[in-house]
C-alpha cells in the first residue's frame, strides 16, 4: 500500500509517503527568503521519490516566526523564492506543500510577541500579549493573505500549523487559552480561532487543506485525543481534508513514554471515529512499519521526518524491503 497512489480532490499522489515539514532554520540574513539551501534539501527528496514534500513551517507574519532565520510568506516579496522552489520540485514528478504558521507565545523574535492570554511558555520564554480582537481578526487575515501567495507560487497543497505550541495550538487549549470573550471560555470558543482561520483560507484556496494538530497535551487539565476526534469532526464538515496527527509541545513536558510509532494510536482514533483522512507521524523509520499502519486502516498517509534527514532516498530502500517496483530518475538508474 505505501506506493499505492493517493487521491485528495483533484491531485493524486504517486505514493503515501511525504516528507513532514521540518524548521531549516537556514535564513541568515532574516529576510524570510526562501535560499539556496531549501532549493536543494526540498528537491533532493523529490529526486528520492517521496510522494509530497511539505515545506517547513512558514511564518505569516514577521513577528509569527519561530526564530529570525525561519522562512517567511508574508509578503508578495517571498512569492518568487517559493515558485523557483515548486518548480524544482515539480519538475522532479513529486508534489509540494506548504505549512503556514504563527509561532504566537513560542516565538523567539524581537519585539512583542502575540498569544490567546498573557501567559509565557515557561520561564525561558518571553511573556506575550494577550491578543485583541483587532489582532486576531489582522492574523487571521495574514493566513488568508499567505494562502493566496502560496497558491500563487505554485504550492499543491496547504497545511494549517495547529499543533506543538504554536498560535492555533495555543488558542485550542485550555491551558494556555484563559480568554473570557468569543475565542475563548469553552471548547467552541477556543475552535473559534482555527474555524476562522480555515473559512478565510478556503476564500482563496481551493486545493487540499491539511490541518496538523497536537493530539495530546500530556497534562491532566489538557486536550486529549477524544477532544481531536470533535475537532477534528468540525474540520471536516468545514471542508478540511486532512489531519496530519503529532502531539505535544503546549505544554513543557514529555510524553509518558515514546516508543516507534507512538502517536499512531491517536491518528487511528481520529481517523475511525472523526471518518477523516489521517496522516500519521512520529518514530516511523522502517518500511515494514509504514506499510502495517496503512493495512492497519491506521492512517491513509506517512509524515517521516528525521528519518528523511538521514536517509533522501528512503522510498528506495522501503520499495527494496517491501519488494515493490518504483520508477528510478533518469540519471540514477545504473544504480538504482
Amino acid at each position: 500500500m505505501l506506493f499505492t497512489p493517493y487521491q485528495i480532490k483533484d491531485l493524486t499522489l504517486k505514493n503515501r509517503i511525504v516528507m513532514a515539514p521540518m524548521c531549516m532554520y537556514s535564513v541568515a540574513d532574516e529576510s524570510g527568503k526562501v535560499q539556496d539551501w531549501h532549493k536543494i534539501h526540498y528537491p533532493a527528496r523529490a529526486v528520492g521519490q517521496v510522494g509530497l514534500i511539505i515545506v517547513e513551517a512558514t511564518a505569516v507574519t514577521p513577528n509569527g516566526r519561530i526564530s529570525l532565520n525561519d522562512l517567511g510568506i508574508w509578503s508578495d516579496e517571498h512569492i518568487l523564492g517559493h515558485r523557483q522552489l515548486t518548480d524544482l520540485v515539480h519538475e522532479q514528478n513529486t508534489h509540494i506543500g506548504i505549512q503556514i504558521a504563527h509561532a504566537g507565545r513560542k516565538s523567539e523574535v524581537p519585539g512583542s510577541i502575540l498569544a490567546p492570554s498573557a501567559i509565557a511558555f515557561n520561564d525561558k520564554y518571553q511573556l506575550p500579549e494577550e491578543a485583541t480582537t483587532e489582532q486576531i481578526q489582522s492574523t487571521i487575515q495574514s493566513f488568508a493573505d499567505a494562502a493566496r501567495r502560496a497558491k500563487e507560487a505554485g504550492y499543491d497543497v496547504i497545511e494549517l500549523h495547529a499543533a506543538h505550541g504554536y498560535l492555533i495550538n495555543e488558542f485550542l487549549s485550555p491551558l494556555s487559552n484563559h480568554r473570557t470573550d468569543e475565542y475563548g471560555q469553552n471548547a467552541e470558543g477556543r475552535f473559534r480561532f482555527l474555524k476562522e482561520i480555515v473559512l478565510a483560507v478556503k476564500n482563496v484556496w481551493s486545493g487540499p487543506l491539511f490541518v496538523r494538530v497536537s493530539a495530546h497535551d500530556y497534562h491532566e487539565e489538557g486536550l486529549v485525543p477524544e477532544d481531536f476526534v470533535t475537532i477534528s469532526e468540525q474540520l471536516k464538515e468545514l471542508g478540511v481534508d486532512l489531519i496530519d496527527v503529532s502531539s505535544g509541545g503546549n505544554f513543557p513536558a514529555a510524553p509518558p513514554k515514546i516508543y516507534p510509532g507512538y502517536q499512531v494510536p491517536f491518528a487511528a482514533q481520529i481517523r475511525k471515529e472523526s471518518s477523516i483522512p489521517t496522516g500519521a507521524v512520529g518514530l516511523i523509520t522502517e518500511p515494514e512499519q509504514a506499510e502495517e499502519i496503512l493495512k492497519n486502516e491506521q492512517a491513509d498517509l506517512i509524515f517521516l521526518g528525521r528519518e528523511l534527514l538521514r536517509d533522501p532516498y528512503w522510498p528506495r530502500r522501503a520499495a527494496e524491503k517491501l519488494e515493490a517496483k518504483i520508477n528510478a530518475p533518469e540519471q540514477y538508474a545504473r544504480g538504482w
